[in-house]
């Protein structure tokens, strides 16, 4: 069974590939193809599944600032997002059960309250991939969405605990302790070194140290693994760790969405509740963009965190699976949940992989707030007297910066998607600010680019470097423009697309290295 399994996920997810669909739509609908047949999902499978979830959550926590989860436009909108929602969703569900929705009709209002604060969840899982592929996490609405999804997970463990009417041992309370243990757990990351062994302590970090005293205690893991991850969030190698697991978290993460496809049974009713779900959809996008609207963001920024959440949640299927046990929902509503999960999916993910392109056409039809009252992370930018602009500041960007100072003084500005990261270098004296080289918009809010001669394009993911580039030629930049890249082909997609000149970062790394050895020890050898 497990070859099969296999075997139909990788046919399925290259499917979806080479439809420009992200593979996830394919494991799920290779799910349902394999149920149709006979198939069931098994222990095995769910728990890798859970494994999968656990790790994200984790690699989560080690790339979130416990100030994003502070700030009031994460903990209020999310808050207020889920009020609302769970409302308009409800009042819209006893409207079709006046109608004469059969599945409805037995229901009471407080359940029909509960299928639509299930409904309000956006998937945790689904946006992080998406975000991940386009090399956004770390963009203002990707940490926007990351941390409304964060507050919304809270939200489902809370009810979880008290739904099941199963409080936390009185000893739950020792769990304060582990912000004291944070040191003996930064030690022990530096120990390790960079390994296998680095990845084993990041599972044991996850699955024994994080959900497994939650477990203990009586709480939900997935909480634990996200609270460590957290915990671990400021140590110099959360960024290397948080890479070392990501193959490991996308392959257990493969049976979570074969999974959703094996548990449901599809029917006639149930698809076509589905379809009534799926219809308060864009009543959910439009009050994700209004709500973070009166955060006085941009446009661009409230559009794509609204399509990065646009979609139904795995956590509505925990909420309802509970419901179901519990007597409160019959399976038709289960079945219909999976069902309007897994499409929203397959909705959802051409809209995340052409954000841009919508915001650029839908863009100027939506009012701009004024630039004086937007959010302190939209503000306008001046480049001042910076003749060389580098987009992207990790350790190629800071290098490029650092020798450039060395060669012609301070005429550079870096730009970093990330605040704390240039917030860090600000702190050892570069001049770097924050921003989103991608925007469409991040060019119309640097104020003036007359003096600018050259661009870097630095950003670690291609595509970012792509869009960037885009962006520069709709700008009509007269300056010079160079970038780095991984691949071959990626070498010559950015040459195509106008740059300069185009690097090999593992050629230019190995060259840098030979010109070190060179100055450094002036080795001499026979001819």
């Amino acid at each position: 069974m497990e070859l099969i399994l296999i075997s139909a996920a990788f046919v399925a997810g290259f499917i979806a590939l080479k439809c420009n669909l992200p593979p996830l739509v394919g494991f799920l609908l290779a799910g349902f193809g394999l149920h149709a047949f006979g198939f069931q999902s098994n222990s095995t499978i769910v728990t890798l599944a859970d494994l999968g979830v656990t790790l994200l959550l984790f690699t989560i926590g080690l790339k979130l600032d416990i100030k994003t989860l502070l700030s009031k436009e994460i903990w209020a909108g999310a808050t207020i997002h889920n009020l609302l929602s769970t409302a308009i969703f409800a009042i819209a569900l006893i409207c079709f059960k006046f109608l004469g929705v059969g599945s409805l009709a037995s229901m009471s209002v407080e359940q029909i309250l509960l299928l639509g604060f299930a409904l309000s969840f956006s998937s945790t899982v689904f946006a992080v991939k998406s975000l991940q592929e386009k090399g956004e996490m770390n963009a203002t609405y990707g940490t926007i969405a990351i941390g409304i999804l964060v507050m919304q997970d809270i939200f489902a463990v809370v009810f979880l605990t008290a739904s099941t009417g199963k409080l936390p041992e009185w000893y739950a309370i020792s769990l304060f302790t582990l912000p004291l243990l944070r040191p003996a757990f930064y030690k022990m990351l530096d120990w390790v070194g960079h390994g296998e062994m680095l990845v084993l302590l990041g599972i044991f970090f996850a699955l024994v140290v994080g959900a497994g005293l939650f477990e203990l205690v009586g709480m939900k893991p997935d909480l634990g693994a996200l609270i460590l991850g957290m915990l671990l969030a400021g140590h110099k190698k959360a960024s290397e760790l948080s890479k070392s697991l990501f193959n490991l978290k996308e392959l257990f993460l493969v049976c979570f969405f074969l999974n959703i496809g094996l548990s449901a049974q599809p029917t006639l009713s149930g698809f076509a509740l589905a379809i009534l779900f799926l219809l308060l959809l864009p009543l959910k996008g439009i009050l994700y963009f209004l709500v973070l609207n009166v955060f006085k963001f941009r446009v661009r920024t409230s559009l794509l965190a609204t399509l990065s959440l646009f979609n139904f949640s795995e956590f509505g299927l925990i909420v309802g699976g509970l419901a179901y046990k519990m007597g409160w929902m019959n399976s038709d509503i289960m079945v219909a949940l999976a069902i309007a999960v897994s499409i929203s999916f397959v909705l959802s993910a051409p809209l995340n992989r052409h954000g841009h392109a919508l915001y650029q056409r839908s863009g100027r039809w939506l009012r701009e707030h004024a630039a004086e009252k937007l959010n302190i992370r939209d503000q306008l930018i001046n480049p001042g007297h910076a003749q060389v602009l580098i987009l992207g500041m990790g350790r190629i960007g800071t290098g490029a910066y650092d020798e450039l100072r060395h060669r012609y003084g301070k005429i550079s500005l870096g730009i970093e998607v990330r605040e704390d990261a240039a917030h860090e270098h600000k702190a050892h004296g570069r001049n770097v600010i924050a921003g989103d080289a991608t925007d469409p918009d991040f060019w119309e809010r640097i104020l003036d680019v007359a003096n600018v001669k050259l661009v870097l394009l630095a950003m670690p993911h291609h595509q970012g470097n792509q869009i960037a580039l885009e962006q520069l030629r709709r700008k009509n930049f007269q300056g010079q423009i160079a970038a780095i890249a991984e691949y071959p082909d990626q070498l010559e997609a950015l040459v195509e697309g106008g740059v300069d000149a185009a690097f090999n970062i593992y050629n230019e790394a190995g060259s840098g290295f030979a010109r070190h050895v060179c100055e450094q020890l002036k080795p001499t050898f026979s001819k």
